[in-house]
């Protein structure tokens, strides 16, 4: 049954992340969207600690120690800031995020917190979320900066305003 449980939860998000990626003009990345999470590394894993009310790779790190399913999905995924971390001269470089990803990146962060927040979702529940779950130190300082200006902007204008400024974003620093 959990296996269905986590497909379904699975699809929902995709779908809300591909309605916000769309109104941000970003059509290939809502379609592609989390593609690895049907991954034999990834759907095991979720199903196995699936729990409905958040991520199973929450559950999986409290388990194990650590999420396999994470470090599979974050070295695949371009939208998770932790794909843009590198290592020179044995420092951590932390690489500014290309605008379609960043964009990416705000969308699935309003589908995660609807999807399991579900009556409870505010349009402040990600930047909360930013502000008290998020290693903001392991983020490129202007993407950290970039991300809070909008979660902020969508608690405080809603989503319709912020989603038209992120457009506006990702069309002006479009390479």
């Amino acid at each position: 049954m959990k296996f269905f449980w986590h497909l379904h939860t699975v699809g929902k998000h995709r779908r809300a992340v591909r309605k916000l990626c769309f109104k941000c003009g970003l059509i290939r990345q809502g379609l592609t969207h989390d593609l690895s999470k049907y991954s034999r590394q990834e759907l095991w894993s979720g199903v196995k600690y699936y729990q409905g009310n958040r991520s199973p790779q929450a559950r999986e790190r409290e388990v194990l120690g650590y999420s396999a399913a994470w470090l599979h999905h974050k070295g695949r995924n371009k939208h998770h800031f932790e794909y843009w971390t590198d290592f020179a001269d044995g420092k951590k470089v932390y690489v500014k995020m290309p605008p379609k990803y960043f964009a990416e990146m705000i969308c699935d962060r309003i589908a995660a917190s609807k999807i399991y927040l579900k009556d409870k979702y505010t349009t402040a529940a990600p930047l909360e979320y930013f502000l008290n779950k998020t290693d903001r130190e392991s983020m490129h300082p202007e993407t950290c900066r970039d991300l809070e200006f909008f979660l902020t902007m969508l608690k405080n204008d809603g989503e319709k305003a912020m989603l038209k400024e992120l457009k506006k974003y990702v069309k002006k620093h479009r390479c």
